[in-house]
């Protein structure tokens, strides 16, 4: 049997509801925690820990709002910088959790040079990782698909995203359903990512529950236990629907949302096991 894991939910998947709801309906299905929304306008970060400790939930990770840290304005790009120095002072007051840190989730061409554009985003993420080191935090860089972002779409991209940082508080964040878009053999890029893995997303080949798509789920989690990754599994799903960047797809989209994680939850118990 793999090894028992923690599990979380993505809390950006429910939408505009409250925190507080979110958070009881995710205690009632079971799960450990989550990866919270980094929207400093919706909570302090003492809120946010009563909410979720309230539930007996930690906090394993932070995904930031949608800016753009390789922008060729240097206004834009830097206004990008300051926003996630502020979610580094949010999550050091949490604790310690994971910071994830990505390009504009939608743009998916350069608006100038791809080479201009990658250099400006090595240059932010060695800047916020050196940053968060500075208070004791980790960063994950979050690899997504071509048609969320144009820059560091696999896991060899990012694993060379790393090595130019030279951070040692610098890992990746690799997606099931990403992958499943970029990657040749998704379980061979969650072993060659190795120690560099600090953070697993879950979501089905069509972005719902687990064993809804044709994912081989086994397979990334007998690399994961090969690798020795001892994080969460975090689930990312989505109900069916227009407009893959909102979690709002109209109609029972929240009840569908729930289905797809205990389905997922009950999969993983039944086939590996949990920290519950």
């Amino acid at each position: 049997m793999a090894k028992k894991r923690q599990l979380g939910v993505c809390t950006w998947t429910f939408g505009e509801q409250p925190l507080a709801t979110t958070a009881e309906t995710l205690a009632r299905l079971g799960f450990d925690g989550v990866e919270l929304l980094g929207d400093l306008s919706l909570y302090s970060a003492e809120q946010a820990a009563r909410i979720l400790d309230d539930q007996g939930l930690a906090v394993f990770s932070l995904t930031p709002a949608n800016v753009d840290i390789s922008h060729p304005d240097a206004l834009t790009r830097q206004a990008a910088v300051d926003y996630y120095y502020e979610l580094i002072d949010f999550a050091a007051a949490l604790g310690e959790p994971l910071i994830s840190c990505h390009g504009l989730v939608g743009r998916i061409a350069p608006l100038a040079t791809m080479d201009i554009e990658d250099h400006f985003l090595r240059d932010s993420v060695r800047k916020i990782g050196a940053r968060a080191g500075e208070v004791g935090l980790r960063v994950v860089f979050e690899v997504l698909n071509r048609y969320e972002s144009h820059q560091i779409n696999n896991h060899a991209q990012a694993l060379d995203l790393v090595a130019r940082a030279g951070l040692d508080n610098l890992g990746i964040l690799l997606d099931a359903y990403h992958m499943n878009i970029e990657e040749a053999a998704p379980a061979a890029a969650l072993a060659t990512a190795g120690e560099a893995l600090w953070l697993y997303h879950a979501g089905d080949s069509n972005r719902e529950g687990i064993g809804h798509g044709h994912t081989d789920f086994r397979a990334q989690l007998r690399a994961l236990d090969k690798v020795g990754y001892d994080g969460p599994i975090v689930l990312e799903c989505a109900a069916p629907g227009p407009n893959p960047f909102t979690p709002d797809k109209g109609g029972e989209w929240r009840a569908t949302l729930e289905s797809y994680l205990a389905d997922s939850r009950h999969w993983l118990v039944e086939s590996f096991g949990t920290a519950k």
